[in-house]
C-alpha cells in the first residue's frame, strides 16, 4: 500500500525533524513518514524564537540532566552542522544579570549549575557590575553571569536544511495533512488526515509539539496531564540600537516556578536586536490571533476546569502573573520598563514595530502543578514526546539521537546496530557524550 508506514512521526517541528534526519540513516530499509499540517517544517515554535543556541547554566543536574547534556553536546553539533551547510551560526555568548542581592544569590547557583553540566572556566564567570561595565557599559545591574559558550542562530533555517538531508535519505515529509482521528486498526495504527484520507502505521512517535497533550490524549495516553499555552511577543528595536550591547541580556526570573519570563534583550544571528518575550496565556497552541483564541476559548476553559490545570487557574499568584503578562501585551511601555531597569537608555516611544509571536505549551499535572521537564511516554506501538520546551531547539539532535537509541534498545527495529554515520557525527558516539 502507498500509504502504509513502518513509522509515523507526528510534527515537523525541529524536534521530528530532526528524529527524522538520524533514522533516515539508521533505517534505511523502513518506510517513514513524517506528517506536518503547514506547507513547512518550523513553522510554530520552533521557528517563531529568539535563535539562541543555550549553554546549560539554568537547569538542575539533578533534575533536568538529560536535557542539560543535549543542550550542552546540542551546541557543538549544530555549530557543526551550521559551519558544514554554510548556515548562520554566531558565538556571540549571553550576559545573565542580577538587580539585587536575591538576584546575585541565583546567580551564583547557575555557575554551579552550569559547571557541573559540563561549563568549563572559560566559558562562564561571574562578574561585578565594574567589570562588566568595561565590556557593556549600557547594561546597569548589581552583579552578572558572562556565558561564553552560548550562541545565536535560526532554527527555522536549520530545521529545513535537516529536513531536505532526511528527504535524500528517503524520508516522506507529508506537508499540509491536518491529522482529524487516530485509531488502532488490526494492530496498526490508523491515521485519518483532513477527514477521508487514511494512512496506516505499525508505530506512531508523537512530536507534535504544542498539539502533543492533544495526539496523546487522542490514544488514551496522559490523560492526567493537560496544557496550558502563552504566547511570547517580541518588539523590535530601531537600528540606532543595534550596537547598545555586544550580546544578548536576560534578567535572573522572579517566579521560577511559573512560565513567565522576564523579557530579554535579544541580539539575534542578524545582529538585529529585540525586547521580548512575555507571556500571555491563550487558549490555543496557534492562538497568535483574537479569532482563534475565541473559536477555542470555551472547550480550553472546559478542559482545564476538569484538570488539575484547575487549581492552577484559581492560584492567586498565578491570577496576579497572568494579569500582568497580559497587560504586557497590551502596552508596550510596561514591557519595555522591564528591560529598561538594566538598560535605562531604551525609550520606548522609539520602539513601534512588533516582532514575529510564538507559543509555548507547558503542561499542568493532576496536582495543579507545572512540570520542569519533558514527559516521555513509551506505550503499545507508540511513544509521546511531551512537554518539550527550551532548551528544546538547542539539544534537538542529541535528543532525538537519544530517543532513537531508547526505542532501539526496546526492540523497535530489526537493525540495532549504531556505528552509523549520520551526516558529520557517529550515532554510537552521539548516545556515549550523552550518556556520560
Amino acid at each position: 500500500m502507498k500509504d502504509n508506514f513502518d513509522l509515523v512521526i507526528v510534527g515537523g517541528g525541529i524536534l521530528g525533524t530532526s528524529l527524522s534526519y538520524f533514522l533516515s540513516f539508521l533505517n534505511k530499509s523502513k518506510k517513514i513518514a513524517v506528517i506536518e499540517q503547514e506547507n513547512n517544517v518550523a513553522q510554530h515554535t520552533s521557528g517563531r524564537n529568539t535563535g539562541k543556541v543555550h549553554a546549560p547554566y539554568l537547569y538542575n543536574p539533578e533534575k533536568k540532566k538529560l536535557f542539560a547534556n543535549a543542550a550542552f553536546h546540542g551546541y557543538e553539533m549544530w555549530k557543526e552542522y551550521a559551519k558544514l551547510q554554510n548556515l548562520p551560526f554566531k558565538e556571540d555568548g549571553v550576559i545573565e544579570v542580577a538587580l539585587d542581592e536575591k538576584g546575585i544569590k541565583v546567580l551564583e547557583k547557575y555557575l554551579k549549575w552550569g559547571k557541573q553540566n559540563g561549563l568549563e572556566e572559560k566559558d562562564i564567570e561571574l562578574i561585578d557590575k565594574k567589570e562588566l561595565k568595561k565590556i557593556e557599559p549600557e547594561i546597569k545591574c548589581e552583579s552578572a553571569l558572562h556565558v561564553h559558550r552560548d550562541g545565536s542562530t535560526d532554527y527555522s533555517i536549520l530545521t529545513k536544511s535537516i529536513l531536505k538531508d532526511s528527504e535524500k535519505n528517503g524520508i516522506n515529509f507529508l506537508f499540509n495533512k491536518k491529522i482529524t482521528q487516530i485509531k488502532k486498526n488490526n494492530d496498526k495504527w490508523e491515521i485519518i488526515i483532513d477527514e477521508n484520507h487514511k494512512i496506516f502505521a505499525d508505530f506512531l512517535i508523537n512530536a507534535a509539539g504544542g498539539q502533543a497533550i492533544d495526539i496523546a490524549h487522542s490514544v488514551g495516553v496522559a490523560k492526567n496531564l493537560t496544557d496550558v499555552h502563552f504566547r511570547g511577543e517580541y518588539w523590535k528595536t530601531p537600528k540606532k540600537y543595534h550596537n547598545l550591547t555586544k550580546t544578548s541580556v536576560y534578567s535572573v526570573p522572579e517566579f521560577p516556578d511559573y512560565p513567565f519570563l522576564d523579557p530579554h534583550w535579544i541580539v539575534r544571528v542578524d545582529g538585529s536586536c529585540e525586547i521580548g518575550p512575555n507571556a500571555v496565556p491563550v487558549f490555543s497552541p496557534y492562538g497568535y490571533d483574537t479569532t482563534e483564541n475565541i473559536k477555542e476559548f470555551i472547550p480550553k476553559i472546559l478542559e482545564m476546569l476538569g484538570s488539575g490545570a484547575r487549581k492552577t487557574i484559581f492560584d492567586k499568584q498565578f491570577q496576579e502573573l497572568a494579569f500582568s503578562e497580559i497587560q504586557s501585551s497590551m502596552s508596550k511601555s510596561v514591557m519595555v520598563e522591564r528591560v529598561k531597569k538594566f538598560l535605562p537608555k531604551i525609550n520606548p516611544k522609539e520602539i513601534t514595530v512588533k516582532g514575529t509571536a510564538g507559543i509555548r505549551s507547558s503542561v499542568i499535572n493532576e496536582k495543579g502543578k507545572f512540570v520542569p521537564d519533558v514527559i516521555l511516554l513509551e506505550e503499545d506501538k507508540s511513544f509521546h514526546i511531551l512537554n518539550y520546551n527550551s532548551p528544546g531547539a538547542t539539544g534537538a539532535l542529541p535528543f532525538s539521537a537519544h530517543i532513537i537509541n531508547e526505542l532501539h534498545k526496546s526492540g523497535l527495529f530489526e537493525n540495532n546496530e549504531t556505528e552509523v554515520q549520520c551526516g558529520p557525527w557517529k550515532f554510537n558516539e552521539i548516545i556515549e557524550k550523552l550518556e556520560k
